[in-house]
């Protein structure tokens, strides 16, 4: 199958010295009743600043928590093959771990997710300078992104449950031209879907990427490594990268590599002949389904103990897969578990990292008078296999 040719179409769519500490929610009660949205306090910001934590639960039992703080993905709860909940997104079960330690856990990352090489791209032969707080190299919105910002929440619906996230990121936040109006709605349906709708306008030319940042373990987080998970990514080619995590502007097959994820592959069977310091996949996959008008099954994560399974849907051309490499068991999360190398894997769905600086990748250009719209969906089931 050749390259993919993208035609570029414009696109239409801070710790303070006391805080307040609130007990997280206990995950393991039942849900009190179905499809229902609930809000309660969950600490301060640095500054002063009520979050919010809300709570999405549809008639299945599966129940999303999402803070205002980052608009982040605290508590993923979906059941195994035989209905028992299991949290299976990684993070802390208090707010202030989050200010410092996070490793964007479950954020909402913006405004340009993935790397922008050296910090720095031009718009209409403009240069246009970022904070580099990844080596060389500008990560996911820069040193307060939207992971690090407090949102406004809005209940949109009881049943399904649906809860929009919105801000105003102002002109020369972290260097971006552009008033920047950027809204995430987050709806649970009774299929056991997470949608996830992103929406922004501009009043400048800018650059825009925007993704969810959650570590996933099927197996339930901190619950050991993922390398017993199966993974299938729908695509045929991916963008190689130099040693910073800058892709080199080639479109690459996966054909004959230890990237071709084309057919269900236990995680740990590639993981080192993918390479990399630390070795693990951090990759961007060219996905074949893009583009399309309605979200595409783009990837699938199967873990065999539990029996659960994950299937993420986007209308989005790239999806990062990238499984925890970086974790080294310096970070403690929820109920004191220890983060270690490989116990979680991401499916970012994107727009390829650094495009500003590849004309021939999808552009991330948004201009006055466009709007911004895209949509994710993760799915969880359970089943028996893989294949299932």
């Amino acid at each position: 199958m050749p390259p993919p040719v993208f035609h570029s179409p414009s696109l239409p769519a801070l710790v303070a010295a006391l805080f307040l500490v609130i007990p997280m929610p206990n995950i393991h009660a039942q849900p009190a009743s179905p499809d229902s949205v609930s809000a309660k306090p969950f600490g301060k910001t640095p500054d002063g600043r009520i979050i919010q934590l809300y709570t999405l639960v549809n008639g299945s039992g599966m129940q999303v928590n999402i803070a205002t703080y980052g608009a982040t993905i605290v508590n993923l709860l979906t059941p195994d093959r035989v209905g028992h909940l299991a949290d299976v997104a990684l993070g802390f079960g208090a707010i202030e771990p989050y200010f410092t330690q996070s490793p964007y856990f479950g954020a909402t990352v913006g405004r340009y997710a993935n790397r922008i090489a050296k910090g720095r791209f031009a718009i209409d032969g403009k240069t246009v300078q970022l904070a580099k707080n990844d080596g060389p190299n500008h990560l996911h919105g820069g040193l307060k992104g939207f992971d690090k910002q407090l949102w406004t929440a809005q209940v949109l619906k009881q049943s399904p449950p649906t809860v929009r996230f919105s801000r105003l990121s102002p002109d020369g936040e972290e260097h971006y031209p552009g008033n920047l109006q950027v809204s995430v709605t987050f709806t649970l349906t009774d299929r056991n879907e997470l949608r996830m709708r992103y929406e922004a306008q501009t009043d400048q030319p800018t650059v825009v990427n925007l993704t969810n940042h959650t570590y996933f373990n099927l197996a339930g987080a901190g619950n050991g490594n993922i390398l017993g998970h199966q993974v299938r990514i729908h695509a045929s080619h991916y963008t190689p990268i130099d040693k910073t995590f800058i892709p080199t502007g080639e479109i690459r097959s996966v054909a004959g590599t230890p990237m071709d994820l084309r057919k269900f592959t236990t995680i740990g069977a590639n993981i080192e002949a993918v390479g990399g310091q630390p070795a693990g996949f951090d990759h961007n996959y060219v996905l074949d389904r893009c583009p399309v008008i309605r979200p595409a099954l783009a990837a699938e994560v199967f873990e065999p103990r539990s029996g659960r399974m994950l299937k993420v849907y986007t209308d989005q051309p790239g999806i990062q897969f990238y499984t925890g490499n970086f974790l080294d068991g310096t970070i403690r999360g929820k109920r004191g578990k220890v983060y270690h190398q490989h116990d979680a894997f991401c499916l970012e769905t994107q727009h390829f990292p650094d495009s500003p600086n590849h004309p021939n990748f999808p552009s991330t250009l948004l201009k006055p008078g466009q709007a911004y719209r895209t949509t994710t969906i993760l799915k969880f089931s359970a089943v028996t296999g893989a294949g299932a």
